[in-house]
């Protein structure tokens, strides 16, 4: 990226050209998992609802879910909040307020529009649209009613249990594109933006990048006194899913792996395949800080001062506004946005941090990612289903002398690992 953006930099639409056929093989790869997104959610949700037993279980789980992301929400807004005051990036740059559109648009996030596209009108229309939340309120439909039926429900769930099957083996070859992805997002970014765009904007990404790792810092100590010394095995883990997040500012490039290591580390189908959609659409920690951080730096960079009981206003708007991002493109620009029009500070200003809004994006995106893994692992524990992790080498049968227990015990254990290891 470096190298072309000394080749044709100086041509910017020379040099977007070429960027956009480096970014071709990211673009491909976020088609191929958008391809498999709708499938992977709707039989996996299903399955874990219908072996999960009874509804009070799924009321438990899903109550917990939603308790810890709340809890979790309020901590990466207030620490947004903390840090952006005590960096104060925006002070200085004296930008004056012109009333120049954002070119974000801010119509679509509304609490009643949102509440409203909850519930599908259509299946199908849902998952053509990818709308994973649309995706979970149909399943949790369709898995508690095969719950309730069932025997009649079997040859119905032995279908979804081998549609899982299929989907985790047509992952596994989508996951081999992700290498290429990773180099096509960084090199077209680089291309278009050059290595002096950090330079230039070097102070609020840094400083941002330093809020969230403060945020990781929390969020791991979180996990820690759930899971103890496992955290840094989950850690581990989850190292792979955290890249290609970092690497291509898409959760849902991220998901598919996620669900593999997730269920490497010990936690069951059922648990994350049902918290993890839903993690998705309300669990957003790395959004969340960035609202905050990027509200109150505008409002800085245009000499305005805010006193605290407005931010902490801003704080409980932008808490009930961005549990409706979800469902809206480019979600934590549109809800920045929208809190700027509704606290009368330059919506404009938004312009001003779009040229690194893709570098702060890959930090937000996969903290929410790492986020959402930890939670998923703390509710796991939380219901006492955590299992032991998969090991890294699994014995052969027919080899005693390197099981764990020796004689027939010990070959029995060994046959389960490796039968417990195909399923997978």
């Amino acid at each position: 990226g470096f190298l072309a953006n000394l080749w044709v930099g100086g041509d910017k639409t020379l040099a977007k050209d070429v960027a956009g056929y480096f970014h071709l093989l990211a673009d491909i790869f976020l088609h191929l998992i958008k391809m498999i997104i709708a499938p992977l959610v709707f039989s996996t949700l299903v399955a874990g609802i219908a072996h999960m037993g009874d509804s009070a279980a799924l009321g438990r789980i899903g109550g917990r879910a939603l308790a810890w992301f709340i809890i979790a929400s309020l901590i990466s807004l207030t620490l947004g909040l903390i840090f952006v005051n005590f960096f104060a990036p925006g002070e200085g740059l004296n930008l004056v307020r012109s009333g120049a559109e954002s070119g974000v648009n801010t119509e679509a996030l509304n609490f009643k529009d949102f509440v409203l596209h909850v519930f599908p009108t259509s299946m199908v229309g849902a998952m053509a649209e990818n709308s994973i939340l649309q995706i979970v309120v149909f399943s949790l439909f369709v898995g508690v009613a095969l719950t309730a039926i069932g025997d009649r429900g079997k040859p119905i769930i032995t279908v979804i249990e081998a549609m899982v099957e299929l989907m985790l083996q047509v992952t596994g070859y989508v996951m081999r594109m992700a290498p290429f992805a990773v180099f096509g997002a960084l090199a077209s970014a680089i291309t278009t933006e050059g290595l002096g765009v950090l330079k230039t904007f070097g102070e609020l990404v840094g400083e941002f990048y330093l809020s969230l790792f403060a945020l990781w810092i929390i969020l791991c100590c979180a996990g820690a006194l759930f899971l103890g010394r496992r955290m840094g095995k989950l850690l581990k883990y989850v190292r792979e899913p955290l890249l290609i997040a970092f690497s291509t500012a898409s959760s849902e490039a991220a998901y598919p792996k996620m669900l593999e290591q997730l269920d490497r580390f010990g936690v069951p189908r059922r648990i994350y395949s049902f918290v993890l959609p839903l993690g998705y659409s309300f669990n957003l920690d790395g959004s969340m800080m960035y609202s905050t951080f990027a509200t109150i730096f505008i409002a800085q960079a245009y000499g305005i001062d805010l006193p605290i009981a407005t931010q902490i206003t801003i704080l409980l708007v932008l808490m009930v506004t961005s549990k409706g991002i979800a469902a809206v493109p480019r979600a934590s620009l549109v809800v920045v946005a929208a809190t700027l029009g509704q606290f009368d500070l330059p919506v404009e200003g938004i312009a001003f941090i779009l040229a690194v809004d893709h570098f702060m994006d890959m930090g937000r995106t996969a903290t929410n990612v790492l986020g959402n893994a930890i939670a998923t692992s703390v509710i796991t524990k939380w219901e006492g289903m955590l299992e032991v992790e998969e090991p890294d080498y699994v014995p052969h049968p027919k080899a005693p002398a390197h099981t764990p227990a020796h004689g027939r015990a010990g070959l029995e254990l060994a046959s389960d690992m490796v039968e417990d290891d195909r399923r997978r």
